[in-house]
C-alpha cells in the first residue's frame, strides 16, 4: 500500500502541517519554540490524522539527516535533534528551501533555485540529485553577506526599486556560476515582480508540499529511494 506522508514546513513565524494542498494545519513557532515545544504542538495539531512517515523542512543546514545548527528565529536545543525516535514514526528532515526546490524541479536539465525571504535559501536540482547550499552567506561589498542585500534587509534598504535590479543582477551572476538551465525563484518576496526575465521562474510555497512527497519516492520493483540527496 502506498504510504500516507505528512509534509511539515518549520519556519520562524508558523509551523504548517499538510496532508495534502487542501488539508492543512499550522500553529506559531518563534524564538521561544524549542524541540519540546514543538513536539507537543506537533502532537496537539495532527491529531485525527493519519499518516506513516513525515517529511520535514527546517530552515538550517542539514547533514546526514540531522541539525547541523540553531536556526537564527527559532529556540535552542535543535541540533543532532532526533525527529524520528521523538515523533515515533519514520522521518525524512531536510532544508527548507532544497524541499520547495526539489517540488520545484520539472524533471530535466539543470535547476537553480533561490527563495527570497528573512534570508536566501538556495539549492541545485539535476536529474536525481539535489544539493543544498548556504549561498546566504556569500560575501557581499561593505562587509555584508548576499542576503543582506537579496532578503528583506536588502529591501528595506534599498527600496522596491533598486532592489529589483539587485535580484536580478545576481541571480543571473549565480545562473552563470552554477551552468543552470533555469532558475526557479520562491520564498515570500517573489510576489514582489509582476514579471521574470526569460530563463527565471516564479516558485510557489505549495511546491514544498510536492517535494515533501518526493523524498519518499523509491525506484520501480526497489526500496531505494529515487532522489540522492547530498
Amino acid at each position: 500500500m502506498k504510504r500516507k506522508i505528512l509534509v511539515v514546513d518549520i519556519g520562524g513565524t508558523h509551523v504548517k502541517l499538510l496532508m495534502s494542498l487542501r488539508d492543512e494545519r499550522e500553529f506559531p513557532s518563534g524564538p521561544r519554540m524549542g524541540p519540546k515545544q514543538f513536539v507537543a504542538r506537533f502532537k496537539e495539531n495532527v491529531r485525527g490524522w493519519k499518516f506513516d512517515a513525515a517529511s520535514i523542512g527546517f530552515p538550517v543546514p542539514i547533514r546526514n539527516g540531522r541539525i547541523t545548527r540553531d536556526p537564527k528565529h527559532l529556540g535552542k536545543g535543535w541540533i543532532g535533534f532526533n525527529f524520528s525516535k521523538a515523533l515515533g514514526l519514520p522521518v525524512h528532515v531536510i532544508n527548507d528551501a532544497a524541499m520547495q526546490a526539489l517540488g520545484s524541479y520539472h524533471g530535466d536539465r539543470r535547476m537553480l533555485f533561490l527563495g527570497l525571504g528573512t534570508g536566501l535559501g538556495s539549492a541545485l536540482v539535476w536529474n536525481r540529485t539535489l544539493m543544498p547550499f548556504e549561498l546566504g552567506d556569500l560575501p557581499y561589498p561593505n562587509g555584508k553577506i548576499i542576503e543582506n542585500y537579496l532578503g528583506i534587509p536588502g529591501l528595506e534598504l534599498l527600496g522596491q526599486k533598486k532592489w529589483k535590479r539587485e535580484v536580478f543582477y545576481a541571480v543571473g551572476q549565480l545562473r552563470k556560476s552554477f551552468i543552470a538551465d533555469y532558475v526557479v525563484l520562491g520564498g515570500g518576496l517573489v510576489h514582489r515582480f509582476r514579471q521574470l526575465p526569460k530563463g527565471i521562474e516564479r516558485g510557489r510555497n505549495e511546491n514544498a508540499f510536492l517535494g515533501g512527497i518526493r523524498l519518499w519516492e523509491t525506484k520501480r520493483n526497489s526500496r531505494e529511494l529515487m532522489w540522492c540527496v547530498i
